[in-house]
C-alpha cells in the first residue's frame, strides 16, 4: 500500500491545476487512475431516446440503468454508458443533477447540485481516493469525493453535495415501473464501444486495482451492497443476506424505523422510512462502502 501511496503523492504533486493549500484527507492518499484531468469525459449536454427507442437500439432487459424520478418525470442512466464516463451533467423536471458512477466501487449516485449562479458542474479528475472517483468542480477545480460526497481539497474544502435517491436497477424492471422514461442516448459525441465493458472481470475478482485504507472481511470485497445513513449511524445490507429474507426487512437505523426492501431477480434494493419515503442510499461493492464508513452496522438474516 505505500509504495502506491509515495507513488501517487508525487505523480499528484506534479499534476497541474490543482489547488492542495486547504484539504481535508491525506495527500498521500490521493491516487492517479491512470487517465489525466477530463481523460473521462463528462457528458455535459446529453440526448436521450424514449424507452422503446432505447430497447430496441441498445439496451437489453438485463443491463443495469441508474434511475431517477423526480415531479413525475423519469429518467435512465445506463452503466454501459456511464462505464466511459463516469459524470453527466443534467437536469430533471428543471432540477440541476449530478449523475456519478464510478466503475472500480460499483457505486452510481446523484446529486442535487444547485440552481442559477449557484449550480455546480463537475468533471472527471483522473485521481482516486480509496479506490473512489475524485471529481472536480469547473468553477474552482475543487476535488470532491463520491462516496464522501464532498469537496476534500481545493477552495470548497468541507461543502457537501446533497444526495438523491436514485436506483440501481435493470432495465426491464425499471421501464416496467416507468414506460415513460426517457433514457441516456448513446449518441454522446464520442467514439466509444458501448457495448463492451472496459472493466469485464472486475467484479467477479476480489482483487482492487488500487489499494484501500481500511478492509474487512465480513463480506467479500465485491459483494454488492446497499448502504444508508441515518442521523449519523451507516448500516449495509449484503444483497447476499437479503436474498436469504422474504424481501421485506423491518429494522432501525439508530431511532429510526425503516424498511427495506429487495427484489432479487432484478438485484435492487431501496430503503423507506416510518411515512414510507424513499430514503437516499448507495448501492457498491462492500470494500467501497467499508472504506468510507468502518463504523458501519452490517444487517445479518436473524440479526439485525
Amino acid at each position: 500500500m505505500w509504495r502506491f501511496s509515495i507513488v501517487g503523492i508525487v505523480l499528484v504533486l506534479l499534476l497541474s491545476g490543482w489547488d492542495f493549500s486547504k484539504h481535508s484527507i491525506p495527500l498521500n492518499e490521493i491516487l492517479s487512475g491512470g487517465p489525466p484531468k477530463d481523460g473521462i469525459p463528462a457528458l455535459n449536454a446529453p440526448k436521450f431516446i424514449s424507452a422503446k427507442t432505447a430497447s430496441k437500439s441498445f439496451l437489453k432487459n438485463s443491463d443495469r440503468v441508474l434511475g431517477l424520478f423526480i415531479n413525475g418525470k423519469a429518467k435512465a442512466y445506463p452503466v454501459n454508458i456511464l462505464n466511459w464516463h463516469e459524470v453527466v451533467n443534467d437536469e430533471i423536471s428543471g432540477k440541476p443533477v449530478l449523475v456519478s458512477y464510478c466503475p472500480l466501487c460499483g457505486t452510481g449516485m446523484m446529486f442535487s447540485v444547485g440552481r442559477g449562479p449557484n449550480r455546480k458542474t463537475f468533471g472527471v479528475s483522473g485521481l482516486l481516493y480509496q479506490s473512489d472517483m475524485l471529481l472536480y468542480d469547473k468553477a474552482t477545480n475543487s476535488l470532491w469525493s463520491q462516496i464522501k460526497s464532498e469537496a476534500v481539497a481545493g477552495t470548497l474544502t468541507g461543502q457537501k453535495l446533497t444526495l438523491l435517491a436514485s436506483t440501481h436497477t435493470s432495465w426491464q424492471d425499471w421501464k416496467g415501473r416507468h414506460p415513460g422514461t426517457m433514457v441516456l442516448s448513446p449518441d454522446t459525441g464520442y467514439p466509444r464501444d458501448y457495448t463492451r465493458n472496459p472493466y469485464a472481470g472486475y467484479k467477479d475478482s476480489p482483487a482492487l486495482f488500487f489499494p484501500v485504507k481500511r478492509k474487512s472481511n465480513v463480506h467479500s470485497p465485491k459483494e454488492t451492497v446497499m448502504g444508508v445513513v441515518v442521523d449519523g449511524v451507516s448500516k449495509a445490507y449484503a444483497f447476499g443476506e437479503l436474498g436469504k429474507t422474504t424481501g421485506v426487512v423491518k429494522d432501525k437505523i439508530g431511532k429510526q424505523d425503516v424498511t427495506v426492501f429487495y427484489d432479487l431477480k432484478n438485484q435492487f434494493a431501496t430503503v423507506r422510512d416510518s411515512e414510507g419515503r424513499v430514503l437516499p442510499s448507495v448501492t457498491g461493492f462492500w470494500f467501497a462502502w467499508y472504506a468510507f464508513h468502518p463504523d458501519t452496522l452490517v444487517f445479518t438474516k436473524n440479526k439485525n
